[in-house]
């Protein structure tokens, strides 16, 4: 009997999944447009152009072109994802037009521990990465900053903090 109502439930998740899949990924593109704005500066909600190029590591990456006022190109916006403590974690990373600054962060998913790792969503923590170099790999701090490339981390979340900046050091050596 329990075998029985472990594969009738896994087959419902599953089917809900699958049915809902399509309107999960409309729901992250949609929000990734909205979340535009505040992370390439000049940015207009909704005006951009959606690539498609070969990584590195041989793998196709989605790029967004950002465009501002009359359709001139103001910075990039690249989705990433990566594991984190919790679960994985699914992010964007606004960046100036020669992908040399990174000009916002967005966590667009994630499942870490409530109450510590989720302040990952906080804006104090994604302001952390404003104006850092984007060809240089980022490095997490339990202290101030440092050096230009050093991120505080998050306190009684270190993992969740340098997971986030794998995600992107990862992304960022991808792109280029």
């Amino acid at each position: 009997l329990v075998i029985l109502l472990a594969a009738l439930y896994g087959v419902a998740l599953a089917g809900v999944q699958s049915r809902l899949s399509g309107k999960i990924e409309q729901n992250k593109r949609a929000e990734t447009y909205q979340a535009m704005p505040d992370l390439v500066p000049g940015a207009e909600a909704g005006l951009s152009e959606e690539l498609t190029v070969v990584g590195k590591d041989g793998k196709e990456v989605r790029l967004y072109r950002a465009v501002g006022d009359g359709g001139r190109q103001v910075g990039w916006l690249l989705p990433a994802g990566g594991q984190g403590f919790g679960d994985r974690i699914e992010i964007l990373i606004g960046l100036d037009t020669q992908i040399s600054t990174i000009t916002g962060l967005y966590v667009l998913e994630q499942k870490e521990t409530p109450g510590l790792g989720d302040y990952i969503t906080s804006a104090d923590f994604q302001s952390r990465f404003r104006g850092k170099p984007a060809d240089q790999p980022l490095l997490v701090v339990k202290a101030e900053p440092q050096a230009d490339n050093e991120v505080r981390a998050l306190t009684g979340a270190t993992i969740s903090s340098e997971s986030v900046a794998a995600i992107v050091n990862n992304a960022l050596a991808n792109c280029k």
